[in-house]
């Protein structure tokens, strides 16, 4: 029913709501409801009863907020201020589609209102609803046309929607109506027209671009992209001298920029290399102290030239003594030409230097410091490194760090190499040595709690990042409320190797939140951009976050996540009190006092941690309610604590593992990972059309991966073992398997598959199991094939013998134990360092146990093996 019109005293009031709604006086606006709705005549009016509701939302009492503005809903539903204010309280708690609903409804009852409108449009670009975003923004463009944000915000709606032509029709209506004299420069217009110059060049309106940009240049207040632009639209247009002149310009600005250098040599288009050369000489000339005009040349040339110049590149960083050398000349290492000529010289100079402090014993001048010989050894330590030949690295490293034991990067090099030979405790332990050469130093103290994080050493870490982290609160506190993603990631890794799930998906869970906090905080900006006029940055803003999730800190973090559902729907964790007393009736008395003595000093640790915890939380409650009564305002209720002991024990884990896979496979489904983790979840849940969705895509990406090899396998048992599958279902796998198997039965397609790869350790480790998979009797072969270790075999590295060996200890050919031994005495010879095959000591039960609790993380070793 309609409510009753408020009388003039009354309808005073309900103004002085809104007012405080408006100004954060949320107390004294329950106040003023208060006043209206203690009139029995007035008891049930439905406006006054939403905006308490709206009020007691804003102060972190939700339910009641509901109740209330459903109440004055059902008791004036043809009020648009009920609606409007239902739609406001779907918005806070990111019901954005059920808001989008409220709003509409509430224009139908007042079309032309303002305020809806704007929060319609504000939701609608959020939800990147544009067709709907722009009929909002022509409505509005309608009711208020002097207003830029009206002009602007329909443009924006065109240009997203890709009809150039129209953003631009409208783009420049609204450029005339801007009264800016000529030679006046203001921030505002200039970034009007930079904004209408950025849509001409996306609509590929080349030469408007370059008149526009000259036409205007004057009244732009960045001078450079103005050059920029015109560089890059002159040569689009083929006119390449006026080009090079350009971009010749650009590079007196900055001639460091290797883009400008491209776009110089496009420009001048030089027809062999020495007039390629040529161009980088002059530059050089004129800029003596410029690094990349003597640094590009060494990407095109090659023989004696190369050596030539490698030598005069080299000679002068090492007797300046520059750290960053050898990341310098990193990409050069895809060509083992070049990377011969750079280990001949450099190792040259290290033995002429130790002999008579020259480059070269042939020569004579002044003599080098001693300084250059550690910055010589300090490169080849990382040459070798990158070459895998850890043991000279080590030496060179060690050589340096005898002569120099101050130097930070030194040390911060001897635990990278120990990191790539998979000894991450050893690298953990020489990077802490790094850091408390410099206590005061953020980045060494991040790598260092990076490190102790793949060394499993969570604790550690957190203590190490405590010393940068604010006092009074936790560290692992402090970092997931400044974002700390990089620090999350790596937690919930470290975690998950240890076996704690519960732990590992609530770093997981945080970092997906980070996420959707960064998506939400669009919302500050719809308006504010179109204010302050950074259309381009706004522009650039929705872009980004429309591809937000493909950041690798999400992959990281849903990949964990992913990984630990499956592995608790393998193996659900049971009820530990259940398990103990099962095995508590075999025990003998001696045992079982043991056990409960252990179990009692167990139980008085977790209830001290409790009782430290509940004190930790209470003082931040307190902390969080005084803020709150210092502001008076609450944005909504405290959102859900994440519990571990939940988080592990979830009822259905692969809806969950499914909600880290959406987004995946939305926005990275180039990345074939993404596809076999559908797959392995697919699978479980008996999804045959989706399982050969995965395997397809995975198959056009890259149909030799080894991973997808043995998904083929285990979804072609999977079909052959349902014979009650529906007949089109069945009809159509058999139709597009088909393709894939081309009429060989699975042992010969593995066994052809092992044939193709049989230099590839990896792939014969996917075909051994798949053998094993098979037919269990050729557990033997399997394994033989599976360990072969001869000098064919070319990714022999510590990433993929870890691999190996954790498939011979994990069950995967079965039970296997003398095997297994003497795979890791084999692979100890070969890589002596790596903790995984150091051969089992006291402290370890078994060879198995080395390995669980060393940190051996394929990711980690093959980034840069």
């Amino acid at each position: 029913m309609p409510s009753v019109p408020l009388p003039p005293k009354e309808s005073n009031l309900f103004k002085r709501i809104l007012k405080c709604y408006e100004q954060k006086q949320y107390k004294n606006g329950l106040k003023f409801c208060k006043m209206i709705l203690s009139n029995p005549k007035f008891a049930e009016h439905g406006e006054t009863l939403a905006m308490k509701g709206l009020t007691l939302n804003c102060l972190g009492k939700k339910e009641e907020a509901y109740e209330f503005v459903r109440k004055g809903l059902r008791n004036d539903v043809k009020s648009h201020v009920c609606w409007h204010v239902y739609g406001l309280l779907q918005r806070s708690d990111k019901k954005y589609d059920e808001a989008i609903k409220c709003y509409r409804n509430a224009l139908k009852l007042d079309k032309d209102n303002l305020q809806i409108l704007r929060d319609l449009s504000l939701l609608q670009i959020q939800m990147r609803d544009l067709e709907g975003y722009r009929e909002t923004r022509y409505q509005l463009l309608q009711l208020r046309p002097t207003q830029r944000a009206s002009w602007i915000g329909y443009a924006i709606a065109y240009h997203l929607l890709k009809d150039y032509d129209m953003a631009l029709k409208l783009l420049e209506e609204f450029r005339k109506t801007q009264q800016i004299p000529p030679n006046k420069i203001d921030y505002e217009y200039s970034e009007l027209i930079l904004y209408q110059n950025q849509v001409m060049r996306e609509a590929d309106l080349f030469q408007e671009s370059l008149e526009h940009i000259e036409t205007y240049e004057k009244q732009i207040c960045d001078k450079l992209i103005v050059e920029e632009i015109k560089g890059e639209m002159l040569l689009k247009l083929g006119r390449l001298k006026e080009a090079g002149e350009v971009y010749r310009e650009l590079i007196e600005r900055n001639a460091e920029n290797w883009y400008y250098y491209e776009g110089l040599e496009k420009a001048l288009q030089p027809s062999t290399l020495e007039e390629r050369l040529q161009i980088y000489e002059e530059v050089s000339k004129r800029h003596p102290r410029a690094v990349s005009p003597r640094r590009l040349p060494l990407n095109f040339v090659s023989g004696e030239k190369f050596r030539e110049l490698m030598d005069k590149f080299l000679r002068v960083n090492f007797s300046k003594g520059c750290p960053p050398l050898f990341t310098t000349l990193k990409s050069l290492y895809y060509n083992p030409e070049k990377v011969s000529t750079i280990q001949e010289l450099v190792t040259g100079y290290e033995t002429s230097l130790k002999t008579c402090d020259l480059f070269s014993t042939c020569e004579n001048g002044e003599k080098e410091p001693p300084t250059t010989l550690l910055w010589v050894r300090y490169f080849l330590a990382q040459h070798f490194d990158k070459l895998g030949q850890c043991s000279l690295a080590l030496d060179y490293v060690n050589a340096a760090i005898a002569s120099t034991p101050t130097l930070i990067e030194l040390f911060y090099l001897k635990a990278k190499i120990y990191k790539h030979v998979g000894n991450l405790k050893e690298a953990a332990k020489w990077m802490d040595e790094a850091q408390s050469l410099d206590t005061a130093d953020r980045f060494i103290n991040s790598k260092c709690a990076k490190y102790m994080l793949r060394a499993n050493m969570v604790k550690d870490a957190e203590e190490m990042c405590s010393k940068f982290t604010r006092e009074g609160t936790s560290a692992m506190e402090n970092l997931n409320e400044m974002q700390c993603m990089w620090f999350q990631t790596e937690c919930a890794a470290a975690y998950q190797r240890l076996g704690k799930y519960g732990d590992a998906l609530k770093k997981c869970h945080e970092v997906e939140r980070h996420f959707f906090e960064i998506t939400d905080d669009q919302f500050d900006f719809h308006t504010y951009c179109m204010r302050k006029m950074t259309l381009r940055a706004y522009v650039d803003l929705l872009r980004l976050e429309d591809v937000l999730r493909k950041h690798a800190f999400y992959f990281k973090a849903a990949r964990s996540a992913i990984e630990i559902y499956l592995k608790l729907h393998d193996n659900p964790l049971t009820n530990e009190s259940k398990e103990q007393e099962v095995n508590s009736e075999n025990l003998s008395a001696k045992e079982l006092k043991k056990m409960l003595s252990k179990q009692r000093r167990a139980q008085k640790k977790a209830k001290l941690e409790e009782e430290r915890k509940h004190a930790e939380r209470e003082r931040q409650q307190k902390n969080q309610k005084k803020k709150r009564d210092e502001e008076e305002e609450e944005t909504s209720g405290p959102r859900e604590e994440l519990v571990p002991e939940k988080l592990e024990r979830v009822e259905n884990p692969l809806e969950e593992a499914i909600k880290f896979l959406i987004p995946l496979k939305n926005l990275i489904g180039d990345d074939i990972e993404t596809h076999l983790l559908a797959f392995e979840i697919y699978f479980r849940k008996g999804k045959f059309l989706l399982m050969l969705q995965s395997v397809k895509r995975a198959f056009a990406i890259d149909s030799n991966n080894p991973w997808l090899h043995e998904c083929l396998i285990k979804f072609s048992k999977a079909v052959s073992d349902h014979s009650n599958l529906p007949e089109i279902v069945s009809k159509v796998l058999t139709q597009e398997m088909q393709k894939i198997f081309v009429n060989k039965n699975l042992e010969s397609f593995n066994e052809e598959f092992l044939k193709h790869n049989a230099t590839s350790i990896q792939h014969q480790l996917s075909g051994a199991k798949m053998m094993y998979f098979l037919d269990e009797s050729r557990q033997e072969k399997a394994i033989a094939v599976a360990t072969r270790l001869d000098k064919n075999m070319r990714d022999k590295n510590v990433k993929t013998l870890t691999k190996v060996f954790e498939a011979l200890l994990d069950g995967s050919f079965g039970s296997c134990h003398p095997q297994c031994e003497e795979y890791q005495a084999a692979c100890h010879k070969l890589f002596p360092f790596t903790s995984a095959f150091m051969p089992a000591t006291n402290e370890d039960d078994s060879s198995i146990a080395s390995v669980n609790h060393t940190a051996i993380n394929h990711d980690l070793l093959s980034n840069e093996i």
